[in-house]
């Protein structure tokens, strides 16, 4: 099972984007305050696809703090 839970804020405004094929996505990057320690956070990049991605473009800001369930993939560019 891939499932992931994430809650933390919005570092910047997310950029919405469509692909070439017409299909709306929305990235973003959250900062996550650890639970045991003063001034750290992991930052984790997140894409929303279609509906989540005009909820987003129309609710979402900087400093917002969002609830983020779903599955988590990991990539890299050569």
């Amino acid at each position: 099972m891939n499932k992931v839970l994430l809650i933390g804020r919005l570092t910047r405004d997310p950029e919405t984007r469509e692909t070439t094929s017409g299909i709306k996505y929305s990235r973003f990057t959250i900062a996550i305050n650890r639970a045991y320690s003063d001034n750290q956070a992991d930052f984790v990049p997140v894409v929303v696809w279609r509906n989540q991605a005009d909820f987003v473009e129309k609710y979402i800001r900087k400093g917002a703090l969002v609830s983020i369930e779903g599955r988590f993939t990991s990539s890299s560019y050569a």
